[in-house]
């Protein structure tokens, strides 16, 4: 506070306050100096403004005095009654507890091993404020959930609502929290000494009873006396270390269904007696490459007799009375390794050389590998009659159906090139007698498809009678069926499609045209009926032009006539031009076009009237 500051006996309130207009520095004084490098402090002689501070102007004299001037005024001492220091309850009984060593029963259901299990606990008292709580020991690797049980808290003890005092505490008794009964069996020298000065007789301690589970595998400590093994753990770690024994095998796998051989290799390791299988695995074998079969581990070859079956996940020691070692690995022989079988065929040099130094009673000769059955063949289902053969024999071959092979280079070659025959219906009823057909066989793809031409006033719809298909001859089986071709296309011949008999009567001129392309293939009989036919019609509907009669298009001899006078006259006048012979001949290619369309329409008209 400044000296400097006038009240002119106002109190030092807001608003009573008077500022010094002659005061100009406002700033505070420096309290921080630096020294060599170093920060000192200094104490400020002066406050804000310059003002001086009222602890600089006491000298230290009057310091001193001031620190020890004592007051003019004397008390009197008068007697007084002395009384005892009260001490609360929760500070005279803090920390102090009341410990109880108690254990309860843990029932174990669908057990072969135990009925109840035993767990210890400890239950602390708190006299302070007559809490309890409950604390079970933890133990490594129990599987058991441990720890605190119940937390501190006043424990009821009946239904009226009164809860456990530490009166009620004894050694030998139960007691009941919560649904679960603890039984008290010791307790600590303190509780002990606590509850005989407040005149409560404890009982007799009792034992902790033994887990019946801990005390089945607890190890047996009696004294007795064991052969010392011959066997040394530690010659064989370093005298048989990267020494292995390796057999050539083949894992037989049956069931109901097929029998399989797979080839395996198992490697025995001599330095821990510990075994080893790997597959072999060979190119388009249709495997997975899966070289582990079986992990390194010892494996057991005979287990102990259980009065009860019991399921465990790894067999330990105790479960087993022997282990798998070289002895039991003959060649020639199945050996049977966690429930898989193996047969032993071979063995590398080692191996063979092993077994002479230290088993020369077991014969390690080389055994052929018995030849499996051969597989049956997949036996195709018999065709339903929906779809096509090949279709339907798809979806006997592969899970996802594919469409059947065709042939490419027939199909290209024979696109839209179509035989056409006339046919009549074979039919004991009347009413088919004067119904026609059109028979169509399509190169491309060796199928047949009928077209019936409608006729007024017949009452039968005409149209497609039949779709494109491959038609079965007669007497042909499923497995092998034998279809019909243009070879059996004679004129007269009776063809069955699916129980209807077609007797052809006339065929198209490309049919000739084109079987005689491929004579050799082709019966004689065909050919002959197909010209006989075709021949007669041919001369009885023959073109007037051909006859040289009338007019019209040029005839073949006349055509070769005009080119031939043309090209001997030499005179400019009369020669004609190129130009003009090109036409000449395209005329002379569409009569001719015209001409074989007609002559088909004319055979065609005439069958089917």
């Amino acid at each position: 506070m400044s000296s400097h500051w006038k009240n002119h006996g106002f109190p030092f309130l807001p608003g009573y306050t008077f500022r010094d207009i002659t005061q100009s520095a406002f700033h505070r004084s420096q309290t921080l100096s630096y020294k060599n490098g170093y920060a000192l402090p200094l104490r400020p002689s002066v406050g804000i403004g310059q003002e001086p501070l009222l602890s600089e102007q006491l000298t230290q004299q009057r310091i001193n005095e001031l620190s020890f001037e004592r007051p003019d005024i004397a008390y009197a001492t008068n007697d007084q009654p002395q009384y005892e220091v009260f001490i609360p309850a929760h500070v005279a009984l803090d920390k102090k507890i009341l410990r109880f060593h108690a254990y309860f029963l843990e029932e174990i259901l669908y057990s072969p091993e135990e009925e109840y299990r035993v767990r210890p606990v400890m239950i602390y008292y708190y006299l302070e404020d007559d809490t309890m709580c409950i604390i079970e020991p933890t133990v490594e690797n129990s599987g058991i959930p441990q720890g605190k049980r119940l937390k501190r808290q006043r424990f009821p003890n009946n239904e009226r609502g009164e809860h456990y005092q530490w009166k009620d505490l004894n050694l030998g008794m139960d007691l009941e929290v919560y649904g679960v009964k603890y039984h008290i069996t010791q307790c600590d020298p303190f509780t002990k000494e606590f509850m005989e000065s407040e005149g409560i007789v404890l009982n007799e301690p009792e034992p902790m009873p033994e887990d019946p589970y801990s005390r089945r595998n607890k190890p047996n400590l009696e004294l007795s006396h064991t052969t010392t093994s011959t066997f040394d753990k530690l010659y064989q770690f370093l005298h048989m270390d990267r020494k292995v024994l390796r057999f050539y095998a083949s894992w037989v796998k049956f069931d109901a269904v097929y029998r399989d051989n797979w080839p395996v290799i198992i490697y025995y390791y001599l330095v821990d007696d510990t075994v080893e299988i790997r597959e072999v695995h060979e190119r388009n074998s249709g495997r997975d490459p899966f070289p582990l079969v079986m992990r390194r581990q010892r494996i057991p070859k005979k287990l102990k007799s259980e009065i009860f079956p019991s399921c465990v996940m790894e067999v330990s020691k105790e479960h087993v009375d022997e282990y798998y070692s070289p002895k039991d690995l003959q060649l020639g022989q199945t050996v049977r390794l966690l429930s898989h079988h193996f047969f032993l065929h071979n063995c590398d040099d080692f191996t063979k050389d092993y077994y002479k130094k230290n088993y020369p009673d077991m014969d390690m000769k080389a055994v052929e590998i018995p030849k499996t059955e051969d597989k049956k063949k997949k036996e195709i289902p018999p065709y339903n009659g929906f779809g096509s053969l090949e279709d339907s024999l798809q979806n006997c071959l592969s899970l996802i159906p594919e469409p059947p092979k065709v042939n490419v280079v027939k199909r290209i070659e024979n696109h839209h090139k179509v035989l056409r025959y006339t046919a009549q219906l074979d039919s004991p009823y009347s009413k088919d007698e004067g119904r026609r057909f059109i028979l169509s066989y399509h190169l491309s793809n060796d199928m047949i498809s009928i077209f019936e031409k409608p006729m007024r006033n017949s009452g039968i719809i005409g149209g497609k009678f039949l779709e494109k298909t491959r038609i079965p001859k007669p007497g042909s089986t499923v497995d092998n069926p034998e279809f019909y071709s243009p070879a059996d296309f004679a004129i007269g011949a009776t063809v069955d499609v699916f129980s209807h008999r077609f007797v052809l009567t006339n065929a198209d001129h490309y049919v000739l045209k084109y079987l005689e392309s491929i004579s050799s293939q082709i019966p004689s009989q065909t050919l002959d009926s197909l010209r006989q036919k075709l021949g007669v019609e041919m001369a009885r509907n023959k073109p007037v032009e051909e006859n040289g009669e009338g007019g019209g298009s040029l005839s073949v001899t006349r055509t070769k006539q005009q080119i031939i006078c043309c090209r001997q006259n030499d005179s400019p006048r009369k020669k004609l031009h190129s130009a003009e012979v090109g036409r000449v001949m395209l005329s002379h290619d569409a009569s001719l076009r015209k001409s074989e369309a007609a002559n088909s329409r004319v055979i065609f008209s005439t069958s089917m009237n």
